[in-house]
């Protein structure tokens, strides 16, 4: 057995799909039905979905799942993204673990995997 994708649920994909796009970098590979979009970075293949997001969890260590994208070189990466627009909103008990959100409230951290 092999993990296939990740499904995301967010309100309205197509909206959702420019913070996928503009901020985090994923290339869009496909939008079914007007309402499915499809993105991949690298190897990782994400499906967003269309569904009311009704968990409002307020920090990282609370959420039922996080998704950890990985860097080699943080500051950077952070400067990159802070420059696209994100906000993080913390860190996952360490300053090397820095955690923010997709616009629907999808939990994430982003860690340099040789110094975490």
């Amino acid at each position: 057995m092999n993990l296939g994708h990740i499904e995301i649920f967010v309100k309205d994909p197509l909206k959702s799909k420019d913070f996928y796009k503009d901020v985090l970098g994923f290339t869009i590979e496909d939008i079914q039905k007007d309402k499915y979009v499809w993105l991949k970075k690298g190897e990782t293949e994400i499906l967003l979905r269309p569904r009311k997001n009704q968990l409002e969890i307020n920090d990282y260590q609370s959420t039922n799942i996080g998704l950890v994208l990985y860097t080699n070189d943080l500051d950077k990466s952070v400067k990159e993204l802070i420059s696209r627009g994100l906000k993080f909103k913390g860190t996952d008990l360490s300053d090397k673990c820095l955690t923010f959100t997709d616009p629907d409230g999808n939990w994430f951290s982003l860690v340099n995997p040789k110094d975490h």
